[in-house]
């Protein structure tokens, strides 16, 4: 995509993220890797986005970087028309812990704590958080709150991870291979819970994924590779995650 690609927008929806030029090179000894070179992208309010692209394509870089977890070597990025690029490291935990909701592959749940106390310990510094218990419900949970993660199945413990991502309200929850650890059918139950956040919070949800089929969820696909966006689609419909067969 040329920086001069007109890029599709959703009919609305106003604008949260703007990134023009963005570039990431790793220094490794005396090799460069670029791992983000010139993406233009915007996303928008409400918005249901998966980037799609082989391992290496830069997805994980670019969710970092749109995360705070990472700041780009070059280009420009704001969010809200606030610059995010050359933040110092105290604003992007600010942007972290206020704005950003993250869920990864592997739950990162404290073992010794319950789905209930897990959710807790981000409610607790949150600065207008949902109760534990409502968020946990928003994912299917009520029934299982006071389990620990060892008497959970992983989908499960996914779905805490998930009500833990959200429970501070966030206005961006970002998904890294949420599905990647799991069988098909949980992972459909994983992807429904995210879906619902999205269409009931308006929460703008970003997901990357190796797993095409996942694109059909979504209002735009953006396709990632050698460190740019190739490609964007734009679904007229959405299929659910109950519709998904892969």
């Amino acid at each position: 995509m040329h920086a001069d690609s007109t890029l599709v927008a959703p009919a609305s929806g106003k604008l949260v993220f703007a990134a023009r030029g963005l570039r990431k090179v790793y220094h490794t000894g005396e090799v460069d890797v670029v791992a983000l070179d010139g993406v233009e992208v915007e996303l928008h309010e409400s918005e249901f986005v998966v980037l799609l692209g082989p391992s290496g394509s830069g997805k994980s870089t670019l969710l970092n970087i749109l995360g705070g977890l990472d700041v780009p070597s070059s280009g420009n990025l704001s969010y809200k028309g606030w610059a995010l690029d050359g933040a110092e490291e105290n604003t992007l935990t600010l942007f972290r812990r206020n704005c950003v909701g993250f869920v990864f592959q592997f739950y990162n749940l404290i073992p010794s704590l319950t789905a209930r106390e897990n959710v807790a310990l981000i409610t607790g510094i949150a600065r207008d958080p949902m109760p534990p218990e409502e968020a946990l419900a928003m994912v299917g949970l009520q029934a299982r709150m006071d389990h620990f993660p060892s008497q959970l199945s992983g989908g499960e413990q996914q779905r805490v991870a998930i009500a833990r991502a959200i429970a501070k309200r966030p206005e961006l929850l970002l998904c890294d291979e949420p599905t990647g650890a799991l069988d098909v059918t949980t992972g459909i139950t994983v992807l429904e819970a995210i879906e619902r956040i999205n269409r009931e919070l308006g929460t703008l949800t970003v997901i990357i994924t190796h797993n095409a089929v996942m694109a059909e969820m979504a209002d735009r696909v953006l396709y990632l590779s050698d460190g740019k966006i190739v490609k964007e689609r734009l679904n007229p419909l959405r299929l659910p995650a109950s519709g998904l067969e892969w």
